[in-house]
Parts: structure tokens; sequence; C-alpha cells
């Protein structure tokens, strides 16, 4: 298939372009910036620069402008998926979430439309499950903040305009996936945490959520792309790691890091008091591992590797 792909300078992306290009298809990724040194020495920029070992670049542009349009007729475009998102300030109170909404439906209808014009319209749009109604777990499912909110305002449109333009949408909806090249979040501070000879805290041990390894979670990806069918409709896939207490997924994290580190990875679990979110949020379709020819041993060792190759690289 040829494949346009937003979103690919980011940890999820990366790993879902590497895997859709080891398939065979052929995956445009499209980019903000004017070009990759625009991205300089950063993760991101490095997450770039090793996605486009895989993916045929479109630089300077954006879901729904001019340059996308062209890059849909130009390239023949057979699914679009639609993996980017706007971030920017996603963890505060105050997400703009109508400007998110406009940025990451721009210009939907026209975008829809090209689609169509090439043949079979295919839509492949990323989810989370933190959106309002995904997943399953507490509280009725609300959206756990702004940026939930508006992903899930995203897909409402999506769902609203495939329907009446005729294209077929897939909505893959991601959990917590964690590996190599992941923003510096839970399991970079635990590691290092144990390279400075440290015992992370974990302060949320009893918030059950769905941790999975990217790789696992990239085979699925692409195995939901492959398999997204031709006529109009809707189909939505909600992939499913470890689910269990965050402190069950640390002290898994830590037996898997130990012997791989070679160092210890203590962890302490604090008596988990506050709970400003549903106790539990996680996916309902667990993965198999073997349909997928996915390792889990390889999948720890290939994190184990990053994280010494990340820590050469800062000494």
């Amino acid at each position: 298939m040829r494949i346009l792909l937003t979103g690919a300078s980011s940890m999820t992306g990366l790993w879902f372009a590497k895997r859709l290009s080891k398939a065979g298809h052929h995956v445009a990724a499209t980019f903000t910036r004017t070009n990759s040194k625009a991205y300089g020495t950063s993760l991101r920029g490095k997450r770039v620069a090793l996605a486009l070992e895989h993916v045929e670049p479109v630089f300077d542009c954006r879901f729904g402008d001019a340059a996308f349009l062209d890059a849909i007729a130009q390239k023949q475009i057979d699914v679009v998926c639609h993996h980017g998102a706007e971030v920017t300030d996603y963890k505060s109170p105050d997400f703009d979430v109508c400007w998110a909404l406009t940025n990451n439906t721009n210009q939907i209808v026209k975008v829809l439309r090209a689609i169509v014009a090439n043949g079979n319209g295919k839509v492949v749009l990323s989810g989370s499950v933190f959106e309002g109604g995904e997943g399953e777990g507490s509280d009725g499912l609300p959206s756990l903040s702004p940026y939930g909110l508006s992903k899930a305002l995203t897909s409402e449109l999506f769902r609203y305009y495939c329907r009446r333009e005729g294209v077929r949408l897939g909505k893959y909806v991601i959990p917590n996936p964690f590996g190599p090249f992941e923003e510096p979040r839970f399991t970079t501070y635990l590691v290092r945490s144990w390279r400075a000879g440290e015992t992370p805290t974990v302060r949320t041990p009893d918030y059950v959520r769905d941790n999975i390894h990217v790789s696992l979670l990239a085979e699925a990806y692409c195995r939901f792309v492959e398999g997204l069918g031709d006529a109009p409709g809707f189909t939505k896939y909600n992939p499913s790691g470890y689910v269990e207490s965050q402190g069950a997924f640390a002290q898994r994290f830590a037996r898997e890091m130990e012997p791989r580190l070679g160092i210890p990875c203590p962890v302490e679990l604090v008596n988990q008091t506050e709970f400003t979110e549903p106790k539990t949020r996680v996916n309902s379709d667990l993965l198999n591992a073997a349909d997928l020819n996915w390792d889990e041993a390889v999948a720890w060792d290939e994190l184990a590797n990053y994280y010494e190759l990340e820590d050469s690289a800062r000494n």
C-alpha cells in the first residue's frame, strides 16, 4: 500500500513508520518543519533522523494544508494514517481544546474527498484510551484531561465525515506505550534513578493502567492497517499490553531491567491516598504475541540496550 503518515516524529509514530516500511509498504511521512536539520539534535530530532531511513519525507506539511492535499494526489495514497495530533502543553489544564481540534481536523472534508478520488478511501486514526468513552475502567470513562477531550472530539468529527463521504475509518486506540526513544516519563525516571544509585518512588501505585511495549504496539498497528477493509464503515481496535497496577508494572520493569542493566533496581511504593484520576483505565483487546511474531524477551533486550546507549551518550 501507499501510506501517508502524520506524527512520525513521535516515539510511537517512528515505530509505526518502521514497521509499515518493513512490511513492504511505501510510507510517505509528513513533518511540520522545513527540513530534518530544523529538528536539531533533540530527542525528536533523533527520531526524525531514524524515521528518514524508512520513509519518504514531506516537509513543511500539516494535516489538511495544500501540501498535504497535494501529497495525497501526487503520491496516489491508499491510506492516510493520521497519527499526529496537536500536543502543545498537552499536560496543562489550560490546554486549548478548540485549537487542537481545528488543527487535528483541518480541511477534513477536502482531505477525505482527495482520498476518495484515488479510489478506495481509507483512514486510520490514532486514538487514546484516555479519551472520554474509550477503553474499560471506572468512574464512567470520562476524558482524563483537556487533551483527552480534544482526541475524543477529533474522533467524533472523523466518524461523522467519513460516514458522510463514504470513507472507511479505522480507529486504533493507544494505551500507555513505553520503549526506545520515548519522552522522559515514568520508565525513564525509573532507569535514571537506578543509574544514579537512587531508589525511585512510585507515588500512584494503585492506579490500574495498560502499559505496552511500543514494538508490540507497532506490530499490531501494521496488522490493523493491513486488515482494514475497503468498503465504507467503521472499525475500532483497542490493543492491550500489561494490565496491572502501576506499582506492579514498576516491579515488573525492575525485574526485567536489573539483570539486563547489571545494577540493583529497587522500587519504593508509597501509600496512595489521592485519586485525582479514575483508578482503572485500560484497553480491552488483549494481543496475541505469538500470532504477531513478537518476542517479549527481545523487546526487553532492545529497551535495555537503548538505555545503555543513552547512558553512554550522556557521559
